[in-house]
């Protein structure tokens, strides 16, 4: 779908309903989900099971009240449909204020504040770290957390562990280590800290048994702590300090990650405009800062888990950036490899695939979801290419379905291409947030060559059964 200018701009629902009509073409799954409160994350947890023409595999959700009822973590079941088996034209055939029947709710976590965001363990996918508005981190062993009702009144479910060591509010930024059970955060105390959590992997699993209740994990000094801001009285969960704490940011730190190769370096980005790369075991201090690594506030990072050199970043100057880390600046200001000019307002979440090393997402204000590919910057435009002029270099796909800013997405590392999104709904429809679980047709990202075979054996194949 080419851009066009600023002034010929399509309104959100001509552009969503220009989008709806090619869903048979552009996808080969679409789920469609009402959320009635909105949740600003949305993560894949463990496969469950595998059938024949669907896997069945955990989403992790928040619901963000009115404070009519409360604030939600959520544990969902979803179906998530095998490529080429979903009908072209049944995918197309929701209701956006309707529920899916491939999400369905598994077990409430009654959370204590707002749930800003969620990240799991690589690791062992039922741990999960949640941030609110308060300075600590909360972890939850979601299997072994009771299942809640959600009524006004009704107390806090007990994290399982929590982490301490911010001197403000951590809202946003947080990270799970891909090698160690580490965990990252960053806060309005311009501060990064990095926890271990690997003594109590071990609590947590042996203490799902009945004699205890989750969260009451006895090795460590209990911290009794009113996160989030909640009235309840204060509860007693097992707590731990960090391993350290790292300053160079000059405001709040709104975005952290670890290298995919090392627990030991990890990055962050914040709304003093820097990138800043860190490594454990030689200080506090930064390894590297990226001054002016973008014109405005950084909101998002990610470092790719096939190539380590290369790092992203999302800004409020609506663009994303590509980092070589051999080579982060010039003149004192970062210098990118590449910069993507696809959104027309603040992206907010960059993530890398898991499936191809040069592929990785963005999304943004615009309600807009972009799939790009480095790679193809710089390459020759196919003739189907050449009569879009104004796509941006690299873009190869436009996920439009979202009618309100895409606050979060994550990939499937479970289900290649598979990519579920969640979208805050206040400004367009007034309340909740609409989650989508997509997958693109492969004909977009499989190779030229091997898509013309395909396509030449289908007709081939037609033109035998017509004669």
């Amino acid at each position: 779908m080419s851009e066009r200018g600023k002034r010929t701009e399509p309104s959100v629902d001509e552009r969503y309903t220009q989008w709806k009509s090619l869903v048979p073409v552009l996808y080969d799954w679409l789920a469609n989900h009402n959320l009635v409160w909105p949740s600003l994350s949305c993560r894949w947890g463990p496969q469950l099971e595998q059938a024949t023409y669907k896997n069945r595999q955990r989403l992790y959700l928040s619901e963000q009240t009115d404070g009519s009822v409360p604030n939600t973590l959520v544990i969902a079941n979803c179906e998530v449909v095998k490529p080429r088996v979903a009908a072209a034209e049944h995918i197309s055939q929701f209701n956006e204020e309707a529920r899916s029947p491939f999400v369905k709710k598994f077990k409430t976590i009654i959370h204590p504040g707002e749930v800003n965001r969620i990240r799991e363990l690589p690791q062992n996918s039922k741990i999960v770290a949640t941030h609110t508005d308060s300075p600590d981190v909360l972890i939850w062993d979601v299997e072994a957390q009771p299942n809640r009702h959600a009524v006004l009144g009704a107390t806090n479910s007990r994290p399982d562990l929590i982490l301490t060591g911010h001197q403000d509010n951590a809202e946003f930024a947080l990270a799970m280590c891909p090698t160690e059970p580490f965990v990252l955060s960053g806060g309005k105390d311009k501060s990064v800290v990095l926890w271990s959590i690997h003594d109590h992997i071990s609590t947590l699993a042996a203490d799902t048994g009945a004699a205890k209740s989750p969260g009451s994990g006895g090795t460590n000094a209990k911290h009794a702590s009113k996160v989030g801001g909640s009235n309840d009285k204060p509860v007693d969960s097992p707590s731990i300090g960090p391993r350290g704490i790292y300053q160079g940011h000059e405001d709040t730190v709104e975005d952290v990650q670890f290298c995919p190769s090392s627990a030991q370096e990890f990055c962050s980005v914040g709304d003093d405009s820097c990138l800043i790369l860190w490594d454990a075991r030689v200080g506090s201090a930064p390894v590297v800062k990226v001054e002016k690594a973008h014109d405005a506030d950084l909101h998002c990072v990610d470092w790719n888990p096939h190539d380590v050199n290369f790092i992203l970043t999302g800004s409020a100057d609506a663009s994303v950036r590509m980092f070589d880390r051999r080579n982060l600046t010039s003149g004192g200001v970062g210098s990118p490899v590449h910069k993507f000019e696809g959104h027309n307002a603040a992206v907010l979440c960059v993530q890398w695939s898991p499936d191809k090393s040069s592929v990785f997402g963005s999304s943004a204000e615009d309600g807009i979801l972009n799939i790009w590919d480095h790679e193809k910057v710089g390459k020759k435009q196919d003739p189907v290419g050449s009569r879009m002029q104004n796509v941006p270099p690299g873009l190869f796909f436009r996920h439009a379905g979202h009618r309100d800013k895409v606050v979060d997405f994550h990939w499937n590392s479970s289900d290649p291409w598979t990519i579920v999104s969640v979208s805050d709904d206040c400004e367009s429809t007034g309340g909740g947030g609409t989650l989508q679980i997509w997958r693109m047709i492969d004909l977009i990202y499989r190779p030229e060559e091997e898509v013309l075979a395909e396509l030449d054996s289908f007709k081939s194949h037609i033109l035998t059964c017509s004669s």
